[in-house]
């Protein structure tokens, strides 16, 4: 049996989601457009998603009742601005109802403006790469803002860093997989720009409120001897946006897995290592490792010089639901370790609420409710009432059993 600890107080324990994830029927964004291509790439499109667009009040209600206290979401761009300088105010009204609903069952709304998903019009005029694009986005924070009066959290950006690493990969012709190259600093300092804009219009706005961003964790390990070679990938990867978020109130830490930095035989000499034949990988391809997630809340916390963090994303890819449990109390009881050794983490939540749209394919199962893809039924898996027990304790685990380091390999 798993030994637990007192959770610091106050601690937020919750879920996540994404709009283009869960509301289904988002035409308006360039993942619509590119999903629909007719030389797409993806495996399946979005379509209907889990209709959490029409269905938000059930998956509220199924977190508040499992104990969860926090539901992380984010606002949809395209839909609130369907074209640059237009505002639709039933949209604004539409997530509105969710900031309500998420009141009505007592549960904290963690609102994100924005997700990984643009609307159509903003590729057109040139993304982040408009030298007005910093303006642009506070702009739209500042409508957002409109409907935030009450909220307390909110996230700029999701996960900065890998917009810049997926903008910069192209596709190897040969396996389909997304080949990483070096990533653009101008960019990243141009998103950088307009994050620091949105937080300070929200500031401005929304007396009280706590602004930060996200950025993915990739708990980067090096060979021996390979250490200044991890420092010099790590560094326009993920540091680069840790300091940015210096001047914030919090920042969001999201992990799932490791990535070990060493000699390959490509043409820069260093780089990702593949794993060995036999390794245990998740639903995704990626590495079963919950230590992931302590190592990186103790690497933000030495970046940012004791920044308090939350964890918005930490999850796993699994069909099985008690490798999910077992994952996740591997993933706390390193939380819990960063807390003992002095990192400000108030809370945790889980990717995701829902079985959801994993950006080009539905068959990643990360949520702790099943959906079916027909009728849109919500199942909750024993995960949602495992955590929401631990959320109503308000306790974390203490140690790593032997089955959160252990588990069958897995594949899409």
């Amino acid at each position: 049996m798993t030994t637990t600890v007192p959770a610091p107080a106050g601690f937020l324990w919750g879920a996540a989601t994404a709009a283009h994830q869960i509301e289904g029927g988002n035409t308006n964004t360039t993942n619509w457009a590119d999903e629909y291509h007719p030389r797409a790439t993806v495996r399946e499109p979005s379509g209907d998603a889990c209709d959490s667009y029409h269905r938000f009040g059930e998956d509220i209600a199924l977190l508040a009742e499992a104990g969860l206290t926090t539901y992380r979401f984010s606002l949809e761009w395209a839909r609130i601005e369907p074209e640059e300088g237009v505002v639709s105010d039933a949209q604004l009204a539409h997530y509105r109802r969710m900031i309500d609903t998420c009141r009505t069952h007592g549960v904290e709304p963690f609102v994100t403006l924005h997700h990984f998903t643009f609307p159509r019009w903003w590729r057109e005029r040139g993304g982040w790469q408009a030298p007005d694009s910093a303006d642009v986005f506070a702009r739209y924070a500042r409508t957002a803002a409109s409907i935030l009066g009450d909220v307390r959290w909110v996230v700029t950006i999701n996960e900065p860093n890998m917009l810049v690493v997926n903008a910069e990969s192209t596709v190897d012709t040969g396996t389909g997989v997304n080949v990483p190259d070096e990533p653009d600093p101008e960019l990243a300092r141009a998103i950088a720009a307009a994050h620091h804009a949105a937080v300070d219009v929200l500031h401005q706005e929304i007396p009280g409120v706590q602004v930060g961003w996200t950025v993915a964790n990739q708990d980067y390990q090096a060979v021996p001897g390979w250490e200044a070679q991890r420092d010099t990938w790590q560094y326009w990867r993920e540091d680069f946006y840790l300091e940015h978020a210096c001047g914030d109130d919090f920042i969001g830490v999201q992990a799932y897995l490791r990535t070990v930095i060493g000699p390959t035989d490509d043409a820069r000499g260093y780089g990702p290592q593949p794993w060995p034949e036999g390794t245990d990988v998740t639903l995704t391809g990626w590495e079963y490792y919950p230590h992931a997630l302590g190592h990186a809340l103790q690497h933000t916390h030495r970046v940012t010089g004791g920044l308090p963090m939350i964890v918005t994303e930490n999850g796993i890819a699994t069909s099985d639901d008690e490798r999910r449990i077992a994952y996740t109390t591997g993933a706390l009881a390193g939380l819990a370790s960063a807390v003992d050794d002095g990192c400000r983490v108030f809370g945790y939540l889980h990717w995701s609420l829902l079985d959801n749209y994993e950006w080009g394919s539905f068959a990643p199962t990360f949520g702790l409710v099943a959906v079916d893809r027909r009728t849109f039924e919500r199942t909750p898996k024993p995960s949602l009432a495992w955590l929401g027990g631990l959320a109503r304790r308000n306790e974390l685990p203490a140690r790593e059993p032997a089955a959160a380091i252990a588990g069958t390999t897995e594949r899409a």
